[in-house]
């Protein structure tokens, strides 16, 4: 495992303000014998010219262009020339900390095949980082210290898509990047998921995480708030959802009716309920907003909370642990 070759997959677009510092750090990497397989996504700055440069040298950097359009396809193009035992990826504006890939390989030799080795991240911007981002954070690399990744995958992307390492044969048994489901990084998320990958605690910042206005996650449709909810309710059905256990959507916000709309258009009965007195009794698509006091004429009951209040969430697993039905069983809060 010491000489296993490491493919690190950068799709690349219009970075070329921060390619320099992306492969510097990955030149700058104690573990030496990795490659790069980088994929030029139609870009119209000076992103090849840069990756080009660094291509001639060092030999393990490869440029490629993208048979296709967008980062699915460039992924697509990069894994089918990589050679080695292990896949990670790299975003084009982020930078890997000194130790990166050395940690995770050395991780994953320890824990063996069935794992997937992740590493914590550090946020960066020239202007700060916003609450919500440091709040997301501290979130994720509390779970990501523990191992305790897929507790909250519902909420989130549990797993960000520049920090994690695998087997290659783990991560083909996965699908690899075949699905074309957007974000592309929370779909793989739910395949590691899925396929039982064991998430390998971490407590080391291995990832800084670049920040800007015009960051894809930002700026593309593909990334929209709708698209998350669509990837979480796909696979809560196909992997969580016991279709004998009665169903029940908690929120009538805007995350509450898209899942609500989403369910009834799949023809799958639930019923929705509500702590707001003038939604009460109102219907919405044609249903029935119910009080939550409906639950205690209902048994084994699967709950989907779409309530982002703290608090109320706070409240909503009081109530479900004095009742002794478990998170990720019982309930499980897409929020």
């Amino acid at each position: 495992m010491e000489s296993a070759l490491v493919s690190i997959l950068i799709p690349f677009k219009n970075t070329s303000e921060y390619l320099n510092e992306c492969l510097s750090s990955i030149l700058n990497q104690s573990y030496t014998h990795w490659e790069v397989i980088s994929v030029d996504d139609h870009s119209k700055d000076e992103s090849l010219e840069i990756v080009e440069e660094f291509s001639r040298k060092d030999s393990r950097i490869k440029v490629l262009f993208n048979s296709g359009k967008g980062v699915i396809a460039a992924l697509r193009t990069g894994y089918a020339e990589s050679r080695g035992t292990l896949i990670t990826r790299m975003d084009s504006d982020d930078m890997m900390t000194p130790n990166r890939l050395e940690t995770m390989v050395v991780s994953l030799k320890k824990n063996g095949s069935g794992h997937v080795a992740v590493g914590q991240v550090k946020y960066f911007s020239s202007r700060g980082i916003s609450n919500g981002y440091d709040r997301y954070e501290k979130w994720l690399n509390k779970l990501t210290a523990e191992g305790k990744n897929y507790d909250e995958i519902y909420k989130e992307c549990v797993i960000p898509s520049p920090c994690w390492m695998v087997h290659r044969t783990d991560f083909e048994n996965c699908g690899g990047f075949q699905p074309d489901r957007y974000p592309e990084d929370y779909d793989l998320t739910f395949r590691f998921y899925e396929k039982g990958l064991n998430v390998i605690p971490c407590e080391q910042v291995l990832l800084l995480w670049r920040d800007y206005d015009y960051r894809t996650s930002r700026t593309s449709e593909l990334y929209a708030q709708n698209y998350f909810l669509d990837i979480k309710l796909h696979y809560f059905l196909k992997l969580d959802y016991v279709h004998t256990r009665p169903l029940v959507v908690w929120g009538a916000g805007n995350k509450g009716k898209k899942i609500a709309k989403s369910l009834l258009k799949k023809g799958i009965d639930f019923e929705w309920i509500c702590d707001n007195p003038n939604k009460i009794g109102k219907n919405i698509y044609g249903k029935e907003m119910l009080s939550f006091q409906v639950l205690e004429t209902m048994e084994n009951s699967q709950s989907i909370i779409t309530v982002a209040n703290e608090n109320a969430q706070r409240e909503i697993r009081s109530y479900f642990q004095k009742k002794d039905m478990f998170h990720m069983a019982d309930y499980f809060f897409f929020c």
